[in-house]
């Protein structure tokens, strides 16, 4: 199989160019990023079946071992050299894109690449394809699916020059991302867009918004409220893609108090203040925190109220003090709000298992969140009670008939409604 690459890329693949490899004219280019120090070979037989393919390739050599002087400077601290690589790579990956060399990128890595790989995608739009082959250990893996839509393709193999093994995973990796092209958002749109967050125990309550929402010709995108789920809503309404928020289920903000395993992070219940865009807020699944298998649950919470959601999910009761807490952050988080907001109240519990005789039910545990809500949030937010479960027709019809209204009285400018 040949390869047809130009000079520049001869020379990326042999390590001596810093960091790009660029044709003249190259577009709708697939990239190809790798230590071509260590991965130079796997690189290589990969850009082969590509080009194969009928796409064209660039090389992006993320190596330390380069004749820069980076290697002999930063011999002692390795983790600050592959971020400075990461940084360089990510801006001038970025103008690739921006130049429209690029529509794909893939990676092929062991475990200091991937993590590299990751950074360097990051910032890469939502549905531009990523696909990372690598022989890193699956907790690295994932952990970067926590944090961008990258297509993984573990090997279970090291990544150790061309055998049997490695070329069946190479050569359908390639192939798999030569049949991938970006297709960028137009600019406008004819509809509005809501972002709702849902959990398997709020999922009755999303349906019935997103149905209201259709009926008002206006898309919902739902979110799986699992640490992944709303950290990438929270990125993608920082980079402008919805006009509303309906963020029915923040379950999140209990791991992250709680310290369970579904926590979106520090920025969790933040760019839709910062947008300025209309946002209801619920305390949806704030009855629970997740863990793994019941052999995970941390020795501190032995005698706690647990219950099995599925073999591998450990769900545990969070106590009036915890909701209290979990109330003062959601309260915190929305001082800073810049647009219309809401708190939207479900008095008859927050999830399917917090139901009158349900295994969650605790109608005093979950009063401690609305108390510290109603206590510590801001005059201009309004914090609406209604006597009905989250999962009701009442409770879903209140939070999507007023994002509509804010709508329509133009609290957005992306589209009509």
């Amino acid at each position: 199989m040949s390869h047809h690459c130009t000079d520049d890329q001869r020379s990326a693949r042999d390590g001596n160019l810093s960091e790009l490899a660029t044709g003249s004219a190259t577009t709708d280019a697939v990239a190809i990023v790798a230590t071509l120090d260590t991965k130079g070979r796997e690189a290589s037989y990969l850009a082969d079946i590509i080009e194969a393919c009928g796409r064209t390739t660039i090389l992006v050599d993320v190596g330390t071992k380069r004749d820069d002087g980076d290697k002999q400077a930063d011999a002692k601290a390795p983790a600050e050299l592959l971020k400075r690589i990461a940084e360089r790579t990510r801006v001038k990956v970025g103008d690739l894109l921006g130049s429209g060399t690029i529509s794909a990128i893939v990676g092929v890595a062991g475990g200091r690449g991937s993590a590299v790989f990751g950074e360097v995608v990051s910032e890469l739009p939502y549905g531009f394809p990523k696909l990372l082959v690598s022989s890193a250990r699956p907790a690295l893996l994932a952990e970067l699916a926590t944090h961008s839509d990258i297509i993984l393709y573990p090997t279970l193999v090291d990544l150790f020059g061309i055998n049997a093994f490695t070329t069946r995973v190479l050569e359908n990796a390639g192939r798999a991302i030569a049949a991938t092209r970006y297709a960028p958002v137009k600019l406008g749109r004819d509809k509005k867009i809501v972002a709702i967050t849902a959990f398997g125990v709020t999922t009755p309550a999303a349906n019935q918004c997103a149905a209201r929402l259709a009926d008002a010709c206006v898309d919902a995108i739902v979110f799986p409220a699992n640490g992944a789920g709303g950290r990438k809503m929270e990125q993608l309404i920082a980079a402008g893609e919805f006009d509303a928020v309906i963020d029915l289920t923040t379950t999140e903000l209990a791991d992250e108090i709680v310290g369970g395993t579904a926590s979106a992070g520090p920025d969790r219940l933040q760019a839709a203040s910062r947008q300025k865009i209309p946002q209801v807020i619920a305390p949806g699944a704030v009855d629970m925190v997740n863990f793994g298998l019941p052999s995970s649950v941390p020795d501190q919470f032995r005698g706690r109220q647990f219950y099995a959601h599925t073999p591998y999910t450990t769900l545990m009761r969070t106590t009036a003090s915890e909701n209290a807490s979990i109330g003062r952050l959601t309260a915190e988080r929305l001082s800073r709000a810049k647009g219309p907001t809401m708190v939207l109240w479900p008095a008859k519990g927050v999830s399917d298992y917090d139901r009158q005789g349900g295994i969650f039910y605790d109608p005093d545990a979950d009063k401690a969140w609305l108390d510290a809500v109603k206590e510590h949030v801001p005059a201009h937010v309004m914090v609406r009670d209604l006597n009905c479960h989250i999962n009701d027709g009442e409770f879903a019809e209140a939070a999507a008939a007023w994002i509509l209204e804010q709508l329509t009285q133009g609290g957005s400018s992306h589209a009509d409604v």
